[in-house]
């Protein structure tokens, strides 16, 4: 398994994958299908996060030279928030719970660590206990919860708001 700055050719299966990990998953934002992911678009986005200092995609490349995970890193465009950058993970079901998503985090840290980052976050569903466990592994602590903030189904489901510093003695 290789994890690794994302690259313009990796559009097209950056697609695929992103459309695969919605159609799989109950707690990713977009449900399938409802996201336009086609392949000038996503050559922009890479084109666009790839001239950014404080964003980036990660991806995680199995043997076989398929993407398998992603993790965005968006950071802020204003000057009071350029030093955050707001996490989004997916990861194919297949792959899930092997170690995917740790690996992708270990980069991102040291990714941060060299970039001009200070504060990582993310919002998970309060019942995805894979993604939650996750996150408080990899050094995110609860904030808040974002009461209602997604309808699944017909239920409305709550959030955790959880962040992460780059420099640990600043909390």
């Amino acid at each position: 398994m290789i994890v690794r700055e994302i690259e313009i050719s990796d559009a097209e299966k950056l697609s695929r994958l992103m459309e695969y990990v919605e159609a799989s998953s109950d707690y990713m934002l977009m449900e399938a299908g409802e996201r336009e992911n086609d392949y000038a678009q996503q050559i922009h986005r890479i084109q666009r996060i790839k001239k950014s200092s404080n964003s980036t995609i990660l991806v995680a490349e199995n043997e076989q030279n398929e993407l398998v995970g992603y993790l965005f890193a968006i950071g802020g465009d204003a000057k009071r928030n350029r030093h955050c950058a707001y996490i989004v993970v997916g990861i194919t079901e297949t792959f899930r719970g092997q170690g995917v998503g740790t690996k992708l985090f270990i980069e991102l840290d040291q990714w941060a660590a060299n970039h001009p980052i200070h504060r990582l976050e993310l919002t998970v569903v309060t019942r995805n206990e894979a993604g939650l466990s996750l996150y408080k592994k990899m050094g995110f602590e609860i904030e808040g919860t974002k009461k209602h903030s997604l309808c699944i189904g017909e239920e409305f489901v709550d959030e955790y708001y959880m962040a992460k510093f780059i420099d640990p003695s600043i909390e």
